[in-house]
């Protein structure tokens, strides 16, 4: 039985909520993408961020159209969907990482959050 490729296991570079508030709008702004259901996104996000489910990720990814010269963070809700999602990210070729303890540590900080 071969398992699905978003599974959250392992480690991968991580980014804390504090650091990444502090470099959002400094250029160059890392990338966002929130990898969370679309209900989850709309119920609360990091303002920048773009939406696509952990479980589409790889066959929407070059949709996104990302700039490859810029870091990339993943988003999620506790830092387990963000893991696979930053070893695709990767794995193509982006500086990518993931924001350390996901929304529940921005949220637990009182960052700021955008809504759809």
């Amino acid at each position: 039985m071969k398992l699905p490729w978003w599974l959250p296991f392992g480690r991968v570079p991580q980014i804390e909520a504090a650091d990444l508030a502090a470099r959002l709008g400094k250029k160059p702004w890392p990338q966002l993408i929130d990898v969370r259901t679309p209900t989850e996104f709309a119920g609360g996000h990091v303002r920048g961020a773009v939406n696509l489910s952990v479980t589409a990720l790889a066959a929407k990814l070059d949709a996104l159209k990302l700039d490859p010269a810029r870091p990339v963070v993943a988003i999620c809700l506790t830092a387990h969907r963000s893991v696979p999602a930053v070893r695709l990210l990767r794995q193509r070729g982006f500086d990518a990482q993931q924001l350390a303890g996901g929304m529940l540590a921005w949220r637990a900080q009182k960052l700021p959050e955008a809504k759809r």
